[in-house]
C-alpha cells in the first residue's frame, strides 16, 4: 500500500521536480501541497509567487493545496505555529510522511527532520543527494518550465531576474552558482512540465530590488 505524503510546495523548480519524482514512485501516495504565505505579501516567501499562481499550480497538479500563513517578519515561533496549524489536521487524518525539495545541505534537512519528528512526522528527501547539475540538464529534458522570481545580486547578474530556464540559461550561469540555486542565488516560478495538467497562463511584471534581493513579479493571466 502507498504511503501518503504530504508535500512542501514552494512553487518553484526543486518541489516541482520533487512532486514528479513522488508521482512516479508507487511506494509513496501525494495527497496534498503544502505552502507557507507571507500574510503581509499573500505571496510565497523568498519566491515571491502570488496566491493566486499557487493555486492554479496546485488545480494543474490535481491535488489539494494546504496553506500556512506567516506574518512578516517571521520568527521561529511564528513559523512553528503556523506550520503546526496546517498539518494538524492531516496528521490526524493519518499522514505520517512530509517530503522536500532539499538537494544536499545537510543542515537544513536535520532542522527539518527534527521538526517534523516532535510532530510525530517523517521526512521524505527524493532529490537529496543527486547531483545539481544533472538535476537542471533534466529540468529541459523532461519539458518543466521556469521563470527566475527572486534572486541574490551578490551571487547572481540582476539580468537573470525574469529569463525562462532553459538550456542557454543554465550554460550562462556563472561558476561560482549552484546550478540549482540551492545555496539561495536565485529561486523560481513553474509554470509548465510533466506534473501539470495544461500549461499555466502567466506575464512578466516589474522587477525591483527589496531587502537585498531582486524580484521580479508575475502575474496570472486568463
Amino acid at each position: 500500500m502507498a504511503t501518503p505524503v504530504l508535500l512542501c510546495w514552494s512553487g518553484g523548480k526543486d518541489s516541482a521536480r520533487t512532486l514528479h519524482e513522488l508521482l512516479a514512485d508507487p511506494g509513496f501516495a501525494v495527497v496534498g501541497l503544502l505552502t507557507t504565505l507571507t500574510r503581509e505579501f499573500d505571496r510565497v516567501s523568498m519566491h515571491g509567487i502570488r496566491r493566486e499562481l499557487v493555486v492554479a499550480q496546485a488545480r494543474a497538479a490535481g491535488l489539494p493545496l494546504v496553506i500556512a500563513e506567516i506574518p512578516s517578519p517571521c520568527t521561529n515561533e511564528d513559523y512553528d505555529a503556523a506550520m503546526t496549524r496546517a498539518l494538524t489536521p492531516w496528521v490526524a487524518a493519518g499522514v505520517r510522511h512530509c517530503a522536500f525539495g532539499d538537494i544536499f545541505l545537510e543542515d537544513v534537512r536535520r532542522y527539518r527532520e527534527e521538526k517534523l519528528a516532535r510532530a510525530g512526522l517523517a521526512g521524505v528527501f527524493p532529490l537529496f543527494g543527486r547531483s545539481t547539475q544533472e538535476l537542471a540538464r533534466e529540468h529541459v529534458e523532461y519539458g518543466f518550465g521556469a521563470v527566475v522570481t527572486c534572486l541574490d545580486p551578490r551571487a547572481l547578474p540582476r539580468e537573470f531576474a525574469g529569463r525562462e530556464l532553459d538550456a542557454r540559461f543554465f550554460d550562462e550561469l556563472p561558476p561560482n552558482v549552484d546550478p540549482c540555486g540551492e545555496n539561495g542565488e536565485y529561486h523560481t516560478f513553474v509554470h509548465s512540465g510533466p506534473i501539470f495538467r495544461e500549461p499555466l497562463g502567466f506575464t512578466i511584471g516589474d522587477t525591483v530590488e527589496r531587502d537585498g534581493f531582486v524580484f521580479t513579479d508575475v502575474l496570472p493571466r486568463n
